[in-house]
């Protein structure tokens, strides 16, 4: 629920505090006021309605999932938007997207205006619907089909994918066969790049470091005589022969590379370098075209395996339609015999408000995720675009009532208006059965009615005065007199004043 509400320097409010309670909340006030002014800046805070307040600030208990977006919980999740060059939103003092804000509220937050036609599209009346069926495995049932639907969507886009595969496979093997054989012909092997390479230096100084070799071998002639000297001096040698072995050794082993090298073909190893050079500017490296090479080899090998592939595949998929069948038309029976508790519920609400018996059809459609209905809502066998905001309203607020016997949890429910453009009879009804959902939703509710606000958990009155919108909650004696002021404008009567008492006596 929502416990308090903060708007500054919006619109014709320059600040606005509010405390709320659970139940029904209803605004009151003259038109132009400034009531919707206050819903609007309720349902920016639930990213529905862009911030348009240079400070709003709400308090709301709800279960919120804010792991997903990094938010840290606690106890009371506090939003605040602020509007300055641009407009920034915070839960629990982090930064949030509007977007986000909409995703986390969704599940909780429901919004009924005059304008709102996707109330009874199929996937909500389906929602609705689901709740009905008392089957305690329903929820496995429908967890299954969603699954099995998946894995059926996922084998039919594989199969797709490689149907076309299939149709452009001699061109795509023909370009295989071409990489393969550019890669294979060359023959690379790990590390060969990097040792032609270093074979190519050697062979730049090759002259350089025989010559250098040569003449450094002139030490060996003074090698006795350096001998002789120790001994002369009584200095131990050893150390002196132990070097010139060594460096014999690390001469000799180089005289030998030499060798080598002077046998090697330059040519040969120039060109294999240059082989190996347009493979590296191909792939990037000896090792990623050799990678290459064996995607390669594996992608052709597939190709040449498609049909028998496709067969599989086509199998799998027979089973998983069958299965996905099955499941859809044991959901389907399900869901027609809660649609007829459904209805029943429904109408009896209708009833109260004064409208013609309403249907629900289940008509058969391809297999989705949710099943194979698809749900459509009759009211006397009169067309949606045909009926009057009004009865489109009070529809809407028989299926929420209706709904309300079965669901669990609660919620947030706003309303913009629900009562306009019915009678007073009519409004009695509405306003009995918003009682009745404030049970299981905080409803706040936009009413030009005294019937609706009689039945109000908490009432407040929004003024205008100089310019400048004003909002307080009304006390017991204030109620009667607002809601006087409601049945007969400005100049109240002794009438409207009893009749006011009355209603709220009735209340009570």
């Amino acid at each position: 629920m929502v416990e308090r509400l903060l708007v500054r320097e919006y619109l014709s409010f320059e600040e606005a505090v509010l405390e709320f309670e659970k139940g029904l909340v209803v605004f009151t006030g003259p038109s132009g006021a400034g009531k919707s002014i206050l819903i609007n800046a309720l349902l920016a805070l639930f990213g529905l309605r862009p911030q348009e307040a240079k400070l709003s600030e709400m308090v709301v208990q709800l279960p919120l999932e804010l792991e997903r977006y990094g938010i840290e919980g606690q106890e009371e999740q506090i939003v605040r938007a602020v509007k300055k060059e641009k407009v920034r939103y915070f839960l629990n003092d982090q930064t949030i997207s509007k977007k986000a804000l909409s995703e986390l509220f969704a599940p909780y937050v429901s919004y009924l205006n005059q304008k709102d036609l996707s109330f009874f599209e199929s996937s909500h009346i389906l929602s609705m619907l689901d709740d009905f069926v008392r089957d305690p495995e329903y929820a496995k049932l429908l967890q299954e089909l969603h699954d099995v639907y998946e894995e059926w969507k996922s084998k039919q886009e594989e199969l797709e994918a490689l149907e076309q595969k299939e149709r452009t496979s001699q061109e795509l093997k023909e370009f295989l066969e071409f990489e393969i054989q550019k890669i294979a012909s060359v023959d690379p092997k790990k590390g060969e790049y990097e040792e032609l390479l270093q074979i190519k230096r050697e062979l730049s100084k090759k002259e350089r470091i025989s010559e250098s070799i040569t003449e450094a071998e002139m030490i060996f002639e003074y090698e006795g005589a350096v001998v002789r000297a120790l001994e002369t001096i009584g200095a131990d040698g050893e150390f002196f022969e132990s070097a010139m072995n060594e460096l014999r050794e690390i001469f000799g082993s180089e005289r030998s590379r030499l060798e080598e090298l002077e046998e090697m073909n330059v040519e040969e190893v120039l060109d294999r370098l240059e082989q190996l050079s347009s493979l590296k500017r191909r792939y990037g490296s000896v090792e990623e075209a050799l990678e290459q090479l064996h995607k390669k080899k594996e992608e052709l090998r597939r190709l040449e395996d498609i049909s028998f592939e496709k067969e599989a595949l086509q199998k799998d998929l027979q089973k998983l339609e069958k299965r996905l069948k099955n499941l859809a038309e044991e959901v389907s029976q399900k869901r027609r015999a809660a649609a007829r508790v459904f209805e029943e519920k429904i109408n009896d609400y209708l009833g109260q408000l004064r409208l013609p018996v309403v249907s629900i059809e289940l008509h058969s459609t391809r297999v989705g995720p949710r099943g194979q209905d698809e749900a459509v809502v009759h009211l006397g066998g009169v067309e949606f675009k045909k009926i009057s905001s009004g009865e489109y309203n009070r529809l809407r607020l028989a299926f929420l009532a209706a709904w309300s016997d079965v669901r669990s949890g609660s919620g947030i429910l706003i309303l913009d208006e629900i009562d306009a453009n019915i009678s007073g009879e009519e409004s009695m009804a509405v306003a009995k059965i918003l009682q009745k959902l404030a049970k299981s939703y905080q409803i706040f509710a936009i009413s030009h009615q005294a019937q609706l606000a009689s039945r109000a958990d908490q009432h407040f009155l929004v003024t205008k005065k100089d310019g400048r919108s004003h909002v307080r909650e009304l006390t017991h004696e204030k109620r009667e007199e607002e809601i006087a002021r409601i049945i007969s404008g400005e100049t109240i009567t002794q009438e409207a004043k009893s009749f006011a008492k009355k209603l709220l006596k009735e209340r009570s």
